[in-house]
């Protein structure tokens, strides 16, 4: 008999982030897929309640005023950035990934000299961040590279303006080198915008320290701000009276409700601002993130290495040599908060394990993928979800 089942049970025990998994909506599904969508925060009804009843129901018109829907993208922010090593004033929350990848790009590019023509984008990156970058460099007139990371430094020169990177793969969950790989796209003059979607709220970032010039990230994942809640973007400090966005709407105008015919963009951050906030789904994430109230990401960080050391130890032991591959690299300087693991009949395996109740998630052709969200995913949830697989593999 293994002694998986009994560590897991010792390693749940001295675990200091346990106690978290009381502030999420749980059952006796081991949930996997926290990277796809985060776990429900369990008092966020009754605050989303509060806002649909009462702010909404009964001060109308008035919420936005007295109820500070007005400033909540620029607060919202604030709360996030502690999450990615960003000082405030520097994130505004509004609009989707897609959205806010399309105006750094082309705002990175308008900030670039004239003569740097070119554009670089993670050939690896997920789809949209691809298709966002092809449209940027038609509507700017620059050609678009796709490289991978590793060939970043090789690629870069005096022709390029703004380069495009994942911090964490979506589908091996392999993680980049943010600082070195920005440090080298500094060095020849260009601007490094990231897409955090698959490492803030599971890992330090460091965006302040590494002298980040743009980035951007969802909510719905390690945040848990519910489903299709609004993304983030970063404007460094020192870029954000540079900041010119392709998309200049009335929210971000210096004064919005003087109405002028001719734009004039407001200070700081709040340029990455466009059309009226979307206040229901920004209110429900403000209330998810105070779950992270007295949370180190370090020590997040540190579980999900621990977690995800011991989900492939327990695969390991439980699935016959050769059945799966992890794509997923060891070294924890280059892993992210998954476990990516290819087999050929990934897609069926996946449908059986979800019917026994462990959710992860497949990607295309042969890819499983199972995430681990350190507060609340435990070292018995590993261990089952490994279990399982061995079974349905055998």
């Amino acid at each position: 008999m293994s002694e998986l089942p009994l560590l897991a049970k010792k390693l749940d025990e001295a675990d200091e982030l346990a106690p978290l998994r009381n502030r999420f909506v749980l059952d006796e599904v081991v949930y996997l897929d926290g990277n796809s969508l985060g776990a429900l925060p369990a008092h966020v009804p009754d605050r989303v309640a509060d806002v649909v009843r009462r702010q909404w129901g009964e001060l109308r018109i008035r919420s936005w005023e007295e109820s500070g829907w007005w400033t909540a993208p620029e607060r919202i922010g604030d709360r996030i950035a502690p999450l990615v090593g960003a000082a405030p004033g520097q994130i505004v929350v509004g609009d989707s990934t897609s959205v806010n990848v399309f105006k750094a790009l082309v705002a990175a590019i308008r900030m670039a000299d004239d003569s740097r023509d070119e554009l670089l984008v993670d050939t690896t990156t997920f789809p949209t961040d691809g298709y966002i970058a092809e449209s940027a460099a038609r509507l700017t007139g620059r050609t678009l590279r796709p490289v991978t990371p590793a060939e970043v430094p090789g690629a870069l020169g005096d022709r390029t303006a703004a380069v495009l990177l994942n911090h964490v793969d979506y589908r091996t969950g392999r993680l980049h080198d943010l600082p070195a790989l920005t440090a080298a796209i500094h060095a020849c003059g260009a601007l490094a915008v990231w897409d955090l979607c698959h490492s803030a709220g599971a890992l330090p970032v460091g965006l302040d320290e590494h002298g980040v010039d743009l980035a951007v990230g969802c909510t719905y994942k390690y945040l848990n701000g519910g489903p299709g809640s609004p993304a983030y973007l970063y404007v460094r400090s020192a870029l954000q009276d540079r900041f010119d966005s392709p998309l200049p709407g009335w929210n971000s105008h210096a004064e919005p409700f003087g109405m002028s015919p001719a734009y004039t963009p407001a200070a700081g951050a709040l340029r990455g601002r466009v059309g009226t906030p979307d206040i229901l789904s920004l209110l429900a994430l403000e209330a998810a993130l105070d779950v992270w109230d007295g949370v180190s990401v370090t020590a997040v960080r540190a579980k999900s290495l621990a977690l995800t050391d011991f989900f492939l130890r327990c695969v390991g032991e439980y699935t016959e040599p050769g059945r799966v591959e992890c794509v997923t690299p060891e070294a924890h300087a280059e892993r992210g908060s998954q476990i990516a693991l290819r087999c050929p009949d990934a897609g069926e395996v996946m449908k059986r394990l979800i019917a026994r109740g462990v959710v992860g998630d497949f990607r295309h052709p042969d890819v499983l993928r199972f995430g681990f969200t350190p507060l609340y995913t435990g070292f018995r949830d590993a261990e089952r979800a490994a279990r399982a697989l061995g079974e349905e593999l055998a």
